[in-house]
């Protein structure tokens, strides 16, 4: 859906997958600064929407994702992961129960996915899925908790989910940032995002989605097996860092570009900004056995890193191989 707030003077649309909403409106360092003071919202009305009733909702979510769900508390904001058997990530989910169905917001694209799966795995259980984002548009602020909500909207952290035909309304005659803004200050807090930091390979531990998102100790799920095993046996192949950017290049490395040490291709950037007090900044995910303190190239421009994910992530246990083929 394309946002009405590209209407509002100066507004720039953002490329895909976030086409329908603002990169920027002219001026995304101000942005920045002003979403940091709590002056700003954020139109993330591109992401989908879903919402999940019934009495078992959550004790149904908990068995199907990787977060504990069973006991969560109303009002209460949360992440979950849904993976394949092979625990690698195929959706991610910021969600959170307000006593009567479960809201959520997912990556643009993937919410009628999401729902198919979600209707396939119903059974016999009290629980109804819907995707709700023609009615619904995702916003975000820096500190929700300093605001009123309109009527209507419910409150994700600090990710609003308004009426669509409240879009349009300013929050507390808040300004506007753009995605720009938003993806920059995003980028600085190593927060990794779906299909940016994560291919069909990823697993939780890569991108630092163990606690977050994921639970180490509730009941059985489905990919749980492979997030046990590397979490007490072994480490993840590969994992997320965060880089500072040579700030003379002129162009930002883009999504997918390889990143090299020493000529050797050891990994590939996820997102990259421009951020108003650090530069030019990159989220990147590369081979766990990439030393910590080399010098990186991505797309040609030289890259220092700062760890995210440590390269000593997970465990490896050291136990007799006879009973290493018993626990297989």
């Amino acid at each position: 859906m394309r946002s009405p707030l590209l209407d509002t003077p100066g507004a720039v649309a953002a490329e895909a997958p976030d086409a329908g909403v603002a990169g920027h409106y002219g001026d995304p360092f101000a942005e920045q600064r002003a979403l940091l003071a709590g002056e700003a919202m954020v139109d993330r009305s591109n992401r989908e929407v879903v919402r999940i009733s019934g009495p078992d909702r959550l004790s149904w979510l908990n068995s199907l994702s990787s977060q504990k769900l069973d006991d969560l508390k109303p009002g209460q904001p949360t992440q979950t992961l849904f993976l394949d058997a092979q625990g690698r990530v195929e959706h991610h989910l910021t969600l959170v129960d307000d006593g009567e169905a479960v809201w959520g917001h997912v990556e643009p694209g993937t919410g009628a996915d999401l729902v198919t799966f979600l209707d396939k795995m119903r059974f016999m259980l009290r629980v109804e899925v819907a995707d709700v984002t023609a009615g619904y548009a995702v916003v975000s602020v820096a500190d929700a908790s300093r605001l009123t909500p309109p009527e209507g909207a419910i409150v994700v952290g600090d990710d609003l989910l308004l009426p669509r035909d409240l879009l349009a309304e300013r929050l507390g005659g808040m300004r506007l940032a753009g995605l720009w803004a938003y993806e920059a200050l995003r980028v600085e807090r190593h927060v990794p995002r779906l299909g940016f930091e994560t291919d069909h390979k990823t697993i939780p531990h890569e991108v630092g989605w163990i606690g977050t998102a994921l639970h180490l100790s509730k009941g059985c799920y489905k990919g749980q097996e492979t997030v046990a095993r590397v979490h007490n046996l072994g480490h993840p192949p590969r994992r997320l860092v965060f880089l500072h950017l040579d700030g003379s290049a002129d162009v930002l490395p883009g999504h997918g570009t390889p990143v090299r040490n020493g000529g050797e291709e050891v990994g590939y950037v996820g997102s990259s900004a421009r951020h108003h007090e650090l530069g030019p900044i990159a989220l990147a995910v590369v081979k766990r056995t990439v030393p910590i303190d080399v010098p990186l190239e991505a797309g040609g421009v030289a890259a220092s890193q700062e760890v995210v994910v440590p390269p000593d992530a997970g465990r490896n246990v050291q136990i007799d191989p006879a009973l290493r083929r018993r626990i297989r």
